[in-house]
C-alpha cells in the first residue's frame, strides 16, 4: 500500500526522476541511524549534563582517587577516595568500596569500608554493609543492612562542605553506637 503510492515523483518535476527516488532512501536512512548513537553518546556534553549517571562496570578495578562533577554508579572495586560532593553515588550490590566517600547522597547496596560524608543523605539498603564512621544530613538503614560505626548528624548540611580531606572528627557528637542490622 505505501510503495504504490507515486505522489513524491510529481512532487518534484525538476529533478532527475531515477536520482530522486534514489535520493530520499538513502539520505532517511544515515540521519535516522546516526541520531541514535549520537543522542547515547557519554561524551555529548547534553548527555552528561542531562542528569546521566556514569557506571564503573563489575569488571573494573580502581585504586586511586575518583573525582567528578555527575551522578556515579559503582558496580565494581574501588580503593582509595571517590569525592562527588554535589553528585549522588551509588554502590551496586556487586561492588566492594573500600574508600573514604564524598558526595550528596550515598546509597549502598553492595560493601563499603570507609567513612562516608554526604550533605543530603545516606541509605544502607537491606544487603548493604557499611563499616565506618557516617556523616550527613538524613540516614535510611533498611532491615537487613548491616553497620558499624558511628554516625553524625549534619543538620547544617555541612558534611562535605569542608575541603579538609584528613576527615577530622575533633569536633564531632557521635552516637556511640556500634549497630548491626540484620534479617532473622
Amino acid at each position: 500500500m505505501w510503495g504504490n503510492n507515486k505522489s513524491p515523483e510529481p512532487a518534484a518535476p525538476s529533478a532527475a526522476p531515477e536520482k530522486s527516488a534514489n535520493v530520499p532512501a538513502k539520505t532517511q536512512t544515515p540521519p535516522n541511524w546516526e541520531a541514535k548513537p549520537m543522542a547515547m553518546n557519554p561524551m555529548d556534553q547534553s548527555y552528561s549534563s542531562g542528569g546521566a549517571t556514569a557506571r564503573l562496570g563489575a569488571s573494573l578495578h580502581v585504586k586511586g582517587e575518583i573525582t567528578g562533577n555527575e551522578d556515579l554508579s559503582i558496580d565494581g572495586t574501588v580503593e582509595g577516595l571517590v569525592h562527588l560532593e554535589e553528585r549522588k553515588l551509588t554502590v551496586g550490590a556487586s561492588a566492594k568500596v573500600t574508600a573514604d566517600i564524598v558526595a550528596r547522597e550515598v546509597v549502598v547496596y553492595g560493601n563499603v569500608k570507609g567513612n562516608l560524608r554526604a550533605r543530603d543523605r545516606i541509605e544502607i539498603k537491606k544487603d548493604g554493609s557499611v563499616v565506618g564512621d557516617l556523616t550527613t544530613a538524613r540516614i535510611m538503614i533498611e532491615d537487613g543492612a548491616y553497620f558499624k560505626g558511628s554516625i553524625e548528624i549534619d543538620k547544617g548540611g555541612e558534611a562535605s562542605g569542608s575541603s579538609d580531606k584528613s576527615y577530622s572528627r575533633t569536633n564531632a557528637k557521635p552516637v556511640t553506637t556500634s549497630a548491626s542490622a540484620s534479617a532473622s
